[in-house]
This record gives structure tokens, C-alpha cells and sequence, in this order.
């Protein structure tokens, strides 16, 4: 699995991802807030398939 997220697209998922599952947890958006998993998991882990599946990647170019 080669990442793909890059820092600060890494920082806004998970700040975004722990919004939106505080604003479901405090019943302000209902459960679909819920769906700030997928985002938080995606910032975690520095790796987004729907960037594998179109061949994006937001991390900075390797040096050879």
C-alpha cells in the first residue's frame, strides 16, 4: 500500500473526520455525521483508495 495523502490534506481529514463524528455523537447532524470515520481513517493511515482508484496522490514527489 503506497501512500497517498499528503500533510496538509492529512491534517483537514482528520480535523474534518472528528467534526463531523462530534457533531453526530452530540445528535446535532443524526448518524450520518458518522460517515467522519471514513475520512479520519483515511488521515490516519495517509492512504485514500478513491486517490488509488484515480491515480492522484497529494504527498510530496520522492527524491532519487
Amino acid at each position: 500500500m503506497k501512500l497517498n495523502v499528503g500533510s496538509i490534506d492529512r491534517t483537514l481529514r482528520i480535523v474534518v473526520g472528528l467534526i463531523l463524528i462530534g457533531l453526530a455523537a452530540s445528535g446535532t447532524v443524526g448518524v450520518w455525521g458518522y460517515i467522519g470515520v471514513v475520512p479520519l481513517l483515511t488521515g490516519i493511515f495517509k492512504f485514500c483508495p478513491a486517490y488509488a482508484l484515480f491515480g492522484m496522490s497529494t504527498c510530496p514527489m520522492e527524491k532519487k
